[in-house]
């Protein structure tokens, strides 16, 4: 009974998370810019609501009693696994003080707002003195975690535990070896026709043809919807309610076409956890306190960049399907080929913006943010020296000179909410997705699937693979067990030198 009285108290947790997504999504979404104030009070809120319901004494004793419950059981069990995650999210949030808690939450509200016009004026000096507040709050957060080796080694752990400094740095030593000759060589090629894609697209069309096209790959639309956002994002409220946002650029197709593929492939994840592990700890991280069931945050973007590049912008995708985007533009795409669609859509193009990069060039957007946070949370590196640091590296990696700060160091949303230590998941995202498709692939009626239009067969790999297992097992078990082997960046770089050796020639 103790084990059962646990999980309703998760269950709880579980609904306060709830509730702070839903009025974040409105937020991000439709709220009136003078709600800012207020909502950042009410999240703030129920942020320690959440933290105090998760380690108070009340819990402490239930998880005690069903740890005892649950001894005499498989370790690998259900129940077990539940356990132990309860257990280790106590004691990550006991390290750190409440005050430090509602701090952060008051700040990362109130930093969407700032943070939002500092980018449309493209002025980093209103965002300095909040993002110094943040850096200082999450050293504060290092410290009261703990680390072996470097204070972002902590940070990293909400959001891809066993991820380090350390580690990373091979990943993205052989990720450059590996890439970096492509871009250059690509870039003394002649580019692929593109100037259809920045025609005059309205967009309530664009939404149709968004909508239509994350239906294709199965974003259940009984569980979910699609809004406009300036940032895009996907939130889940429980498996049933999945939702995902993109943005509009009327003379740019790419942006809201793609960030639609990307969230969808965040909101299969969501809504194909076991239904049976809704309200429990394997769909609600109690670490990073988000109701979320993917594993890390690495994990989850495999997803978005799987559905998004090697499905959505594959060759036969678009020779499929090119035909439901004429029908929705028919004036604009009217001299245009699916083939010329394709080439289009993946050209190599270094750009600013991390969300529309190009999938050969997004890995360097990613170690340039990874490089900076470490160094701003380590001193290295003061948030006043941010964009002469950023505009460095830009030119570094992509032979770029960065115009502005809204095409800069304020591009990025994360910061505005207080997070720190998340952008390597992009990077782990993009490698796991190249690891799982190549095993997915080796599937005849999968790859004969993609061929047809038939997304089910892949759907259901990844589902029962995947997504099903919830928080159940840790990022590199799950490839273990799917895959054979963990974490490899082998079959993604496979992966982009075929596809561009395609497209450009090579």
């Amino acid at each position: 009974m103790s084990y059962a009285k646990l999980m309703d108290r998760i269950g709880q947790v579980n609904d306060l998370l709830n509730a702070q997504s839903i009025l974040s999504w409105d937020a991000r979404t439709m709220m009136p810019e003078g709600g800012h104030g207020t909502r950042s009070k009410q999240l703030a809120t129920l942020s320690v609501l959440t933290r105090d319901l998760l380690v108070s004494t009340e819990t402490r004793r239930l998880l005690e009693t069903a740890e005892s419950e649950v001894a005499s059981r498989s370790e690998a069990g259900v129940e077990a696994g539940m356990v132990r995650q309860v257990r280790e999210a106590i004691d990550y949030h006991e390290a750190i003080p409440a005050n430090l808690t509602r701090r952060r939450a008051e700040l990362g509200s109130i930093g969407h707002a700032v943070w939002a016009k500092a980018r449309a004026e493209s002025d980093f000096s209103q965002f300095v003195p909040l993002l110094e507040e943040t850096v200082a709050l999450n050293r504060e957060m290092a410290e009261a975690i703990g680390y072996k080796e470097h204070p972002y080694d902590a940070l990293m752990y909400r959001f891809e535990p066993g991820e380090t400094v350390s580690s990373l740095k091979p990943l993205f030593a052989r990720l450059r070896e590996g890439l970096l000759p492509l871009v250059k060589t690509i870039a003394q090629k002649e580019q692929p026709r593109f100037d259809f894609l920045e025609r005059n697209f309205a967009p309530d069309k664009q939404h149709q043809l968004s909508l239509a096209m994350a239906q294709k790959i199965g974003y259940d639309l009984k569980r979910g919807r699609l809004d406009t956002t300036l940032h895009p994002f996907e939130v889940s409220f429980t498996r049933n309610d999945v939702r995902i946002t993109t943005r509009f650029y009327q003379n740019y197709l790419p942006a809201s076409l793609f960030g639609a593929l990307h969230e969808a492939g965040h909101a299969l994840y969501e809504q194909g956890v076991d239904p049976a592990f809704t309200r429990t700890p394997f769909a609600t991280d109690l670490v990073g306190l988000y109701a979320v069931g993917g594993v890390s945050f690495g994990a989850h973007e495999s997803q978005s960049r799987l559905w998004e590049n090697h499905v959505g912008r594959a060759r036969s995708f678009w020779d499929l399907h090119f035909g439901t985007a004429k029908e929705i533009f028919p004036e604009q795409l009217a001299d245009v080929s699916s083939e010329e669609f394709w080439r289009a859509v993946n050209r190599v193009r270094p750009g600013f913006i991390r969300v529309e990069a190009d999938e050969l060039t997004y890995d360097f957007h990613v170690m340039l943010r990874t490089d900076i946070e470490a160094a701003l949370i380590d001193g290295s590196l003061k948030v006043r020296d941010l964009p002469e640091a950023w505009n460095a590296k830009i030119k570094e990696y992509l032979g770029l000179d960065v115009p502005n700060d809204a095409m800069g160091v304020l591009q990025d949303v994360h910061w505005s909410s207080g997070q720190i230590g998340t952008f390597c998941n992009y990077t782990i995202g993009n490698v796991m997705a190249g690891q799982l498709f190549e095993t997915a692939s080796r599937d005849a009626t999968i790859t004969s699937g993609l061929k047809d239009g038939n997304y089910d067969r892949l759907r259901t790999f990844m589902a029962d693979n995947i997504y099903r297992h919830g928080r159940r097992y840790g990022r590199d078990e799950l490839l273990v067990r799917t895959t054979g082997r963990k974490l490899d960046p082998e079959p993604y770089i496979s992966y982009l030198t075929a596809k561009y050796t395609e497209i450009y020639g090579l």
